[in-house]
């Protein structure tokens, strides 16, 4: 484990992953996975390190998947055995674990003895009415780091790696206005742009964004013609479908934020940024870690409420008060403890 804290250390200051680290350091004196065989479905990128090397101090015997539509960064893939964790090939899959920590269902096939982790909110569609327990990692206010403040500074940096860097009075129109298009708008407005959510219903925006009702298809088609880029980020496969005609007619720069195909089969994908693959996918780290480290956190703790073995069949939703001390672990010394200040209403307070 010390060479796989050396290497993160390399990349990441404690204060990137303060609920990590305090998990770790709590795991090492407690190893309440000592002996346990774990099946990860986590995205691999260099910062899911740090959520291996929890459940390594945890006492786990850790197995990472790659998820058949999830990207995953190859060469952190090939390093993994360096670090004593295995990466899932065919025989891998067809074993039992005590927990799978799954992604967006892709890994419900696994068996598992003692129930599933899902970290999104489209794979517990896949979970409804499961025989056995499933706790959401997405359910609580912690993904908001993730999806509000990570994701949105994510489409930022992904549009200026892709050569896009002029955002001043720029029009930019987001399909969706839940937790990742708020942060999408958030971080678009302070580049300068000039943003307009569209949704089926009323959200709650930040200042100074404009609001169209998706189901007014005149003013859809206007905020289309004139837009500079337009992003999804509905979470829904083909919720775009609609306007796919008007979408490749239109010179906008079209980009996905969400792991499904939400334009569907009319658009093409060359006629979206990084090929309708969600677009901060792009980067070396598309989440960076100092957003993620809650939801990572979280989602191993779920693993070991799991193995307790007091949730019910179906699924799980964070209890508050294991939310309010993963958030109290950041406050105390993480270096987005200010930056929460955009969602600070929704933590507890």
């Amino acid at each position: 484990m010390s060479e796989l804290y050396d290497f993160i250390r390399q990349f990441y200051d404690p204060s990137e992953f303060p609920a990590l680290a305090k998990q770790a350091e709590r795991w090492q004196l407690t190893r309440p996975l000592a002996g346990r065989r774990i099946y990860d479905a986590t995205p691999v990128f260099r910062n899911t390190l740090v959520k291996y090397y929890a459940l390594q101090c945890a006492g786990a015997e850790v197995t990472a998947a790659v998820g058949e539509n999830l990207p995953c960064d190859k060469d952190i893939c090939r390093m993994l055995k360096n670090f004593n964790i295995r990466l899932a090939d065919t025989a891998a899959n067809s074993e039992k674990y005590d927990v799978v920590a799954d992604c967006a269902g892709t890994s419900r096939h696994v068996v598992s003895t003692c129930g599933y982790v899902e970290l999104t909110r489209s794979g517990l569609d896949y979970y409804e009415n499961w025989h056995q327990p499933v706790f959401s990692a997405d359910s609580g206010v912690l993904k908001k780091l993730e999806t509000v403040l990570g994701t949105g500074e994510g489409f930022l940096r992904a549009m200026r790696q892709s050569g896009y860097n002029d955002f001043c009075n720029r029009n930019i129109v987001i399909f969706g206005g839940g937790k990742v298009g708020r942060g999408v708008a958030h971080y678009a407005q302070r580049a300068g742009a000039k943003v307009t959510v569209i949704d089926l219903q009323e959200v709650n925006l930040p200042e100074n964004i404009s609001f169209v009702n998706g189901n007014d298809p005149a003013a859809v088609l206007q905020k289309i013609a004139d837009a500079w880029c337009v992003v999804s980020v509905t979470g829904r496969a083909g919720a775009l479908a609609p306007w796919s005609r008007a979408l490749n007619d239109s010179p906008a720069l079209i980009a996905n934020m969400g792991v499904e195909d939400e334009f569907g089969s009319l658009l093409p994908e060359s006629r979206v940024l990084n090929r309708k693959q969600p677009l901060n996918f792009i980067l070396e780290e598309p989440t960076m870690l100092k957003y993620i480290d809650a939801t990572m956190a979280l989602n191993n703790y779920g693993i070991v409420k799991l193995l307790s073995g007091t949730l019910a069949p179906g699924i799980n939703f964070p209890e508050a008060a294991l939310e309010r001390s993963i958030v109290a672990d950041i406050r105390k010394s993480g270096a987005i403890a200010g930056e929460m200040e955009f969602i600070t209403s929704e933590l507890f307070e």
